[in-house]
């Protein structure tokens, strides 16, 4: 039986997308009974955030990508105890998802919150948000979407500034109130620890639409640079985690 949901559970009442394809874009209109502006988290962790976020956002559809399962696990049985149906999960690497996944021109916001940092220079070129992130963001928002980012790393901060300030296509904007008061559980332990914790926001101010890009073929995925999803037979390669 597929691990992507309880087993004692059919897939249609299940939160959690089950991932046919690694090639084909997300049809979103078939994840969601209504067809509502759509809001991503990358890397949802203990899926706290984005549960509260779409409790309190019934008029938006809303997607946690996480890869590890146990995490997914806490999305389902959160969203399904609060009977949200504007709620899915997906097991899936995020840059990967990002680039070969999400739907061309249809996300209204990207949440990004606390990504490993990747402190060593080495490492450094694992990081989510890099030189290649505004371009690949760019194709998935609707014209006018948001990226939303926060961290507690410097180097990291300094770096997701770097790349947005190098794209003409966004410009930095203001997080809104009633988000900026929501908190990741890993946020919520920073700040009782009396760490500093940065938010930084982007608006997507181009008109082109990106829809029109043309699918991408497995040996096209196969030869990306971004990070291989994991294996759905074996489940995620053995990596660091930065748990939220």
């Amino acid at each position: 039986m597929n691990d992507l949901v309880h087993p004692t559970r059919s897939n249609a009442e299940s939160l959690i997308f089950e991932l046919k394809s690694l090639v084909e874009r997300f049809d979103f209109r078939s994840w969601f009974p209504n067809d509502q502006p759509v809001e991503v988290e990358l890397g949802s962790g203990d899926s706290g955030f984005i549960v509260e976020r779409a409790r309190l956002n019934p008029d938006r559809n809303f997607v946690g990508v996480e890869r590890l399962l146990g995490r997914l696990r806490k999305l389902d049985r959160k969203g399904r105890r609060l009977g949200l149906t504007n709620l899915r999960g997906v097991r899936i690497e995020a840059a990967y998802c990002l680039e070969y996944l999400l739907p061309l021109g249809k996300v209204e916001c990207l949440h990004v919150y606390f990504p490993d940092p990747w402190p060593k220079r080495r490492h450094r070129h694992r990081r989510l948000v890099n030189e290649r992130f505004p371009s690949l963001a760019r194709r998935v928002l609707v014209p006018g979407g948001r990226i939303y980012l926060r961290t507690d790393d410097t180097d990291y901060l300094e770096q997701m500034r770097s790349v947005f300030a190098a794209n003409s296509e966004f410009r930095e904007c203001e997080t809104p109130d009633d988000l900026a008061i929501m908190k990741t559980e890993f946020e919520r332990e920073f700040l009782a620890a009396g760490k500093q914790v940065w938010r930084l926001a982007y608006q997507y101010v181009s008109n082109v639409d990106h829809r029109t890009v043309p699918p991408i073929s497995a040996d096209t995925a196969a030869g990306s640079s971004s990070p291989l999803p994991y294996d759905p037979a074996t489940g995620p390669a053995s990596e660091k985690v930065y748990s939220k």
